[in-house]
């Protein structure tokens, strides 16, 4: 997560378990972000009020506001309140989605199932219980003709959720399937850049709400001409200590310190081993849309609430204009091409002190790395960079529900500049939105307890279940592990086999050191798996 931060600031290459081979992270492959301005930053969403620009951020080191927002303002935004249940909420990327079997999901604390229907070719987005005994259909199965079935007594329901068959019910007797009571309900749900999103209200009235209201649109994501891959990790701990998180790259050079690597500026000398420096960050617009942010002019930065968070940057590189290959020296015509990344965290909140993290690095160089690299690596080396800071974060949370999430800017000390765009959300959070997540009384208030550090960091059940490419990675490893355990049984049961003068003294030598390379390679393997598949700390005070 937070590596994603760290490219908001300078060029910077990952440290992962592929760093042996010399494999690098391709979103953050070197290159210098230039001076960066509003033309240049492209625009989500369609809402654009107009609002008095203004920064939260002193000219000293301050997090105070510059240049507050006159009365008028005041006024004005006191009555804009942000309505949790009136926004679109991203559920999951379609590339991690299996057409053949219903999916579980929770967001906003709503238990909901996502399933194909292949009879109107759409992603739909239900309520995860049966109207028969609240059985969750996740749990059901896509029958013969497409419905969602629901395994407990069998009730089918098509895409609309009307209820199409009941079968306890007589033939000849009345309709009952036909009753409302029957029907299930359906969330308004639409696929945008690839990621299935619904609108948390079943109401009818909200039937076509899509053509009123949109989610955030990122053009990169279906731009052909940039990468796009994507991920999801289910995180323990919330939406609001993750979304501050990702805009906060000054943490990046302590958190992810031998994980990331940062470039100093030049003629800079270090002030610590860490390489932490001053940072000018400043909020330039907020309202209840969101915020637009300034980073040091070598990058922007917006706020989409309640979810999307996009950082854009661009550098500039000469190209042979001849053959359009990148060179440092030559005789041939040169030409400018500007090189543009962002930085997309989709932060979608789950349920008091859970959330899930969608995201996508874009960007218009280096497309053949994807190509070439499986998704799931570029996952390994991610998850440990989320793993780096899970559980300080995790126990952070629980310190500021402690001390009152509204009394945030009381507890916390953010004297610099480099707490700008947190102090940013904060801002946004408290003034429009309530100061947290409105749960609607479906949660006391407290947090669930701490489970042991082994399964609070646990990468199978928050990322390799939900990802299909790192599950078949997981399945592929190991069988591949079994293999090689086989093959070391069987190459010393050859060798036991044979007579001893029917193999020569060479090849049983062959043969037996062949044995406990199988066997070493297996042992390998399965560490590597445990490791990159299931758990792997992170201590920071050995780093």
């Amino acid at each position: 997560m937070e590596s994603m931060k760290a490219s908001s600031l300078t060029s910077l290459s990952i440290r992962t378990a592929f760093d042996r081979t010399q494999f690098r992270k391709p979103m953050f492959l070197n290159f210098h972000f230039g001076p960066i301005t509003r033309s240049s930053f492209p625009l989500v969403g369609t809402n654009q009020p107009k609002f008095k620009v203004f920064t939260t951020i002193s000219s000293t080191d301050s997090t105070e506001t510059k240049n507050p927002p006159d009365s008028e303002l005041e006024t004005r935004s006191k009555d804009e309140k942000f309505d949790w249940y009136a926004q679109w909420y991203p559920v999951m990327p379609v590339c991690d989605l299996d057409k053949r079997v219903p999916h579980a999901k929770k967001v906003m604390g709503l238990d909901v199932v996502v399933w194909w229907d292949r009879n109107e070719c759409a992603w739909k987005v239900f309520e995860d219980s049966c109207p028969h005994r609240l059985a969750p259909l996740s749990e059901g199965r896509i029958d013969q003709r497409g419905r969602l079935q629901c395994v407990y007594h069998g009730w089918c329901f098509n895409g609309s959720g009307d209820c199409k068959f009941i079968p306890q019910a007589p033939p000849d007797g009345p309709p009952v399937h036909t009753f409302k009571k029957a029907c299930v309900g359906v969330y308004p749900s639409t696929v945008q850049n690839d990621i299935v999103w619904f609108w948390p209200n079943t109401d009818p009235q909200y039937k076509d709400i899509i053509m009123e209201r949109k989610p955030p649109y990122i053009s990169e994501i279906d731009d052909p001409s940039y990468t796009k891959l994507m991920a999801n990790r289910d995180i323990p701990y919330g939406y609001e200590v993750l979304i501050e998180n990702l805009m906060d790259p000054a943490h990046v050079p302590y958190a992810h310190y031998g994980i990331m690597r940062m470039q100093q500026p030049k003629n800079r000398v270090k002030a610590d081993r860490e390489g932490g420096r001053p940072l000018q960050l400043s909020i330039e617009r907020l309202d209840i849309n969101g915020f637009e942010a300034d980073q040091e002019q070598r990058s922007r930065s917006k706020f989409f609430p309640p979810c999307v968070f996009v950082f854009y940057a661009y550098t500039d590189s000469m190209v042979d204009q001849a053959n359009g290959s990148e060179s440092s020296a030559g005789t041939k015509k040169k030409t400018s091409v500007q090189r543009k990344s962002s930085l997309v965290f989709i932060c979608v909140p789950v349920s008091p002190g859970n959330s899930r993290l969608i995201w996508a690095f874009p960007r218009n160089f280096g497309l053949w790395i994807d190509k070439v690299v499986p998704r799931w690596m570029f996952h390994v080396g991610q998850n440990l960079i989320l793993d780096s800071d899970l559980y300080l974060l995790h126990i952070e949370e629980r310190k500021i529900i402690d001390a009152g999430p509204t009394n945030w800017q009381k507890a916390c000390f953010v004297p610099t500049k480099s707490d700008a765009l947190v102090v940013g959300f904060r801002k946004w959070l408290n003034r429009y939105a309530g100061g947290q997540v409105d749960w609607r009384g479906k949660y006391s208030g407290d947090l669930p307890p701490t489970p042991p550090r082994e399964q609070l960091m646990d990468r199978y059940r928050s990322h390799v279940v939900n990802c299909r490419s790192c599950s078949v990675a997981y399945k592929g490893l190991n069988v591949l592990e079994v293999v090689l355990q086989v093959a070391s049984v069987a190459s010393i049961g050859i060798v036991a086999a044979v007579k001893q003068g029917a193999m020569s003294a060479a090849a049983r030598t062959t043969i037996v050191l062949l044995a406990v390379l199988f066997y070493a390679s297996s042992r390998w393997l399965a560490h590597f798996i445990y490791k990159n598949f299931h758990y792997h700390d992170y201590n920071h005070a050995l780093r």
